[in-house]
């Protein structure tokens, strides 16, 4: 009896050695490259503060609307992002897709701090082109939730758009694996919760109450945690909400109403 516990918590210690070890190669799974641009876009380049040039799509529109900047998840590259936000192109939206360290052929490997530095890349490349952040929607579904809520907060965009998001990646973590003291292991925060305060715009939180990833709980706090928040939740369309129509029509319409 006492070989078979000894033999169970070592087996135990060696899953949450590999884990924390790992735990990086998990996070950003990051998909080789190089990432074909999609159909309608521009190959741009995004250069970080700390020297990387990284590759992200421009799809320019007729002045008067803002400009959404979209911060992919963690295991997407552009292609994907562009199905995520094609509803908005159609609308007459100038889209920016913005792309990791790391991910589909760019130099670096990913981590919290790398992330933010290349979201602020991309914040940098729009304003050599005359588009200040005011004129910006910063819009990130899953992990890009983390890299948009802390832009949003550093600079005053005009919108800020949450897709599956999570109030901080250990909050995440610690609901996917339970029994895995992930609060104390992890590296990466991405403190949504923490951030959110910060930010002086509107945001809107979508999420679908069937997301097997991220519980709809997360998504509900962030809303609850700005005085201008807007939660709408979706049913049956669980962690990939960010690929329907129904939740790209759903940020149209919000943004419409900002602008009445």
């Amino acid at each position: 009896m006492l070989f078979t516990v000894a033999a169970l918590i070592s087996i135990y210690c060696a899953v949450v050695l590999l884990l924390f070890l790992g735990q990086r190669a998990m996070i950003y799974p990051a998909p080789k490259g190089p990432a074909a641009i999609p159909p309608g876009f521009t190959r741009v380049s995004l250069d970080t503060a700390d020297g990387l040039s990284l590759t992200g799509a421009w799809r320019a529109a007729s002045p008067g609307k803002p400009t959404i900047v979209f911060f992919h998840g963690n295991g997407d590259s552009l292609p994907g992002a562009a199905i995520a936000t094609q509803r908005f192109a159609a609308a007459g939206y100038s889209v920016l897709l913005a792309d990791y360290r790391g991910y589909a052929g760019n130099p670096g490997a990913p981590d919290e701090a790398g992330l933010f530095a290349d979201g602020r890349a991309a914040i940098a490349f729009l304003q050599r082109h005359g588009i200040a952040p005011e004129q910006l929607v910063l819009m990130g579904a899953s992990l890009g939730t983390g890299v948009a809520t802390r832009l949003a907060a550093e600079h005053a965009p005009a919108a800020l758009v949450l897709v599956s998001p999570f109030t901080s990646l250990p909050d995440a973590g610690a609901a996917a694996l339970p029994l895995v003291p992930v609060r104390l292991l992890m590296h990466d925060r991405f403190d949504n919760l923490g951030a959110i305060p910060q930010v002086h715009a509107p945001v809107l939180v979508l999420h679908a109450t069937d997301d097997r990833i991220i519980p709809f709980a997360q998504g509900e706090a962030l809303a609850k945690a700005t005085p201008d928040g807007k939660l709408v939740r979706f049913a049956g369309y669980g962690h990939q909400l960010q690929f329907t129509t129904a939740a790209q029509d759903a940020v149209i319409d919000w943004l419409a109403s900002l602008r009445r």
